[in-house]
């Protein structure tokens, strides 16, 4: 069996080498990594003595290591008997999600099969994933930890445990439609359908690209199969609490994709404007000024405030639209003239239609607030005119 290396031509592009050239077969397996190159050689050994035998294969890398994990591979992938390519991104954008999409993108078989690169995932489960799947016409089978037969063993300690069960609990709750019939939204061992998945419409972030393959494209028919999570095989987990901010961000996002769920959740972040606002009005005012300037400058927290969360809560994906004075200057204006706004209209409101000035006031208040929504989205964040969002393209190519 031959193999093949190929090299980039010019130093400055990522590195790409392939151990075979990848022919289609039953099932594609995507493995992200991350430093794991203690872990390869035993990886690609179990999937030799687990998979070729049952169904055709290829195993595609998608890599964002800073150490020999792709030499590694590409080394421990001679002694193979199905394609093995590496795939090393330099920019790791959107994370191990991002590379799995990158994965899926590179795929050449009907399934693909996706699994961690250190062995807490059996690849010994691969071909009864594909196999469920078609036997049940399924687009999407899920190893499960939380079904009879499934067990989580090899999440180390009482913290991971009732990190992992309050995650699943949370989604599970946010979004009770989409993961119906999914006990374990929060696996990162999955098998899907090429055809049942577009990759392009996916926006991952951080680690759980079930849950956005599920939300945002999830197929039909759903099936699950019982895993028993394993201890890591070598190295340190790679979950910290910056990926678990990362989480909830992107949980947010998911949430906030249609308009009305935007305005409610853009509401919210307005409402915890009013802290800072507040607590600025009174150490002003303390230190001798006029309310007025004092409101003026007071207001600018609470608009300062309501940025930073709109921009990494809700407008995540559109900030590259603009820079980012641009975009801090067009909201300020905005939130700044909610205020000039808000007062003749309220003198419209009693005088013109002769409403009290309570009901005049939350009359007001609510219209500039859905003008601030509208003119947030469509003047801060919405692409610039002729200005498409980025393609997107890739880090990485595929050798062929």
């Amino acid at each position: 069996m031959s193999h093949e290396s190929t090299v980039p031509e010019e130093l400055g592009d990522p590195v790409v080498r392939a151990a075979e050239v990848p022919e289609p077969g039953a099932v594609t397996i995507v493995v992200p990594t991350f430093n794991e190159s203690a872990n390869i050689r035993e990886l690609l050994h179990q999937i030799t003595e687990s998979v070729p035998a049952r169904l055709p294969c290829e195993v595609v890398f998608v890599d964002d290591s800073t150490d020999d994990t792709p030499d590694v591979i590409f080394q421990a992938a001679q002694d193979c008997p199905f394609p093995v390519t590496v795939l090393h991104r330099e920019e790791p954008e959107g994370g191990l999600g991002g590379a799995v999409v990158e994965g899926i993108k590179a795929a050449g078989s009907d399934w693909i099969v996706v699994m961690d690169g250190d062995l807490q995932h059996p690849p010994s489960l691969v071909p009864e994933l594909v196999g469920t799947g078609e036997r049940a016409n399924a687009g999407l089978v899920v190893a499960s930890r939380y079904i009879k037969g499934g067990s989580r063993a090899g999440l180390a300690g009482g913290y991971r445990i009732a990190v992992s069960r309050g995650a699943t609990w949370l989604t599970k709750s946010l979004f009770p439609r989409r993961l119906r019939g999914i006990s374990d939204p929060m696996s990162g061992f999955f098998a899907i359908r090429r055809s049942a998945v577009t990759a392009e419409i996916l926006q991952p972030l951080g680690y759980k690209i079930l849950l956005e393959l599920a939300v945002r494209s999830r197929p039909r028919e759903v099936t699950e199969v019982p895993f028993v999570f394993q201890d890591r095989f070598a190295g340190e987990s790679k979950s910290t609490a910056q990926e678990g901010f990362r989480f909830l961000r992107h949980l947010v996002g998911l949430r906030t994709a249609s308009p009305i769920a935007r305005m409610v959740v853009f509401g919210l972040i307005g409402t915890t404007g009013f802290v800072p606002n507040l607590l600025g009005l009174y150490a002003l005012t303390a230190l001798g000024m006029h309310y007025v300037p004092a409101e003026i400058l007071a207001n600018q927290l609470g608009v300062a405030w309501n940025f930073l969360l709109i921009e990494h809560l809700l407008f995540r994906e559109r900030r590259r639209h603009r820079t980012w004075w641009d975009r801090v200057g067009r909201f300020a204006l905005l939130a700044n003239a909610d205020l000039v706004l808000r007062i003749p209209l309220i003198a419209l409101l009693v005088g013109r239609f002769g409403m009290e000035a309570l009901p005049a006031t939350a009359v007001a208040l609510v219209m500039t607030f859905v003008l601030r929504f509208v003119g947030t989205e469509a003047l801060v964040y919405l692409p610039r005119r002729g200005r498409g969002a980025p393609d997107g393209s890739r880090t990485a190519r595929r050798a062929m």
